[in-house]
């Protein structure tokens, strides 16, 4: 059986590591173009954007748009234009998807500066594309993964604490997912089954959210960088990128998926809604109940939802639920990497288990 992983070529973190993106970035071009959200553009490049200059030539663009093709077209033209050799992305997930967009359709390689910690994209080789309506359009798949990730700790604890959170709960499903994968031989994001490095990563991802998430969230409120918040970031961009991208994924992210159709959950970012999704799976799966004890114990003491209030979802009829379940259980869908026929039956009967699961903790 041939099995394959996929990485970033190099991967770069620390408090104030920002500070070294000129060197960094001098070691695949000579002339750069800086792709940075308007907080970026307005408030950080100030910060870092002469140590750059002193390493190389750039451009800068202040990115206000969506990651449509209409924009990733234009910034390519002009990128095109101003004859560089090197594209960076800094900011969140929109920019840094568009910057992965620019640097394929220019074939120059590309740096990717998350300032949040929201989720595990930013190691990936993908982009997802909207219309400049915001609304969803596909995704884009490439060749290979980002050139170098590099994460500033110092950055990542200034943001909002949510988006931590919501990062611990995109990773949260890491290592069921590629459990899940790896007991149904699965393939992962490249097509094929993932690597026992993969999963041991996965594990490790896991293991880490565990021992340290809820010492990081205390650390990210209080806007300062601790080893805790260190480990728990390096868990949520490179550990659960890698166990996603190399691992594979399942029902957690499938009903995340399914879960978007409700209007209802709307409010809530992509790694809460995973978070309630990994829950649900935990009784679609059969895991035991001590797994089932120790994510349930875990979500409360960060603040992941855990009920239906939670999610903003009380109250909705069967008919609703079913349409998550649908949705989840679509074709191409990844669920459909579990063990076994999964139903949308099958589906809103664990949401509602995990949902009873959590009321029950509520008020015992």
């Amino acid at each position: 059986m041939i099995s394959v992983s996929i990485f970033p070529g190099r991967y770069v973190q620390g408090a104030g590591a920002i500070k070294k993106l000129g060197i960094e970035m001098a070691r695949y071009g000579k002339s750069g173009y800086l792709i940075c959200d308007p907080f970026v553009y307005d408030n950080l490049l100030p910060d870092f954007q002469k140590s750059v200059e002193e390493e190389m030539k750039i451009v800068t663009k202040r990115f206000h748009g969506e990651c449509s093709d209409e924009e990733i077209s234009g910034i390519t033209k002009a990128a095109q234009s101003a004859g560089i050799d090197l594209i960076a992305g800094i900011g969140g997930g929109k920019t840094l998807d568009t910057a992965k967009a620019v640097a394929f359709n220019l074939k120059v390689p590309v740096v990717v500066v998350p300032t949040i910690a929201s989720t595990d994209a930013p190691c990936s080789a993908l982009s997802v594309i909207y219309t400049p309506q915001g609304e969803f359009k596909r995704y884009m798949f490439f060749p290979s993964n980002p050139n170098m990730v590099l994460v500033d700790t110092e950055i990542i604890a200034r943001a909002p604490a949510r988006f931590l959170r919501c990062g611990i709960g995109d990773a949260l499903a890491t290592w069921f997912e590629a459990d899940s994968c790896q007991r149904t031989v699965s393939p992962n994001m490249s097509g094929y089954p993932g690597s026992m490095t993969a999963q041991a990563l996965a594990r490790l991802c896991y293991d880490t959210l565990l021992e340290y998430g809820q010492t990081a969230l205390v650390t990210a409120e209080a806007n300062v960088v601790t080893p805790a918040l260190e480990h728990v970031v390096e868990a949520c961009i490179l550990l659960s990128g890698l166990g996603f991208e190399s691992g594979g994924l399942a029902a957690s992210h499938a009903i995340h998926n399914g879960l978007t159709v409700l209007k209802e959950t709307h409010h809530l970012f992509h790694g809460e809604k995973v978070a309630f999704g990994v829950l649900a799976s935990l009784f679609l799966t059969d895991r035991p109940g001590e797994i089932i004890d120790e994510v349930y114990d875990f979500c409360q003491a960060v603040g992941l939802p855990t009920t239906f209030e939670d999610m903003g979802m009380s109250g909705l009829p069967d008919s609703e639920l079913m349409k998550v379940g649908v949705a989840s259980c679509a074709e191409g869908e990844t669920i459909h990497n579990e063990a076994g026929e999964i139903k949308p039956e099958d589906v809103v009967a664990a949401l509602k288990t995990a949902d009873g699961e959590g009321m029950r903790r509520r008020f015992e």
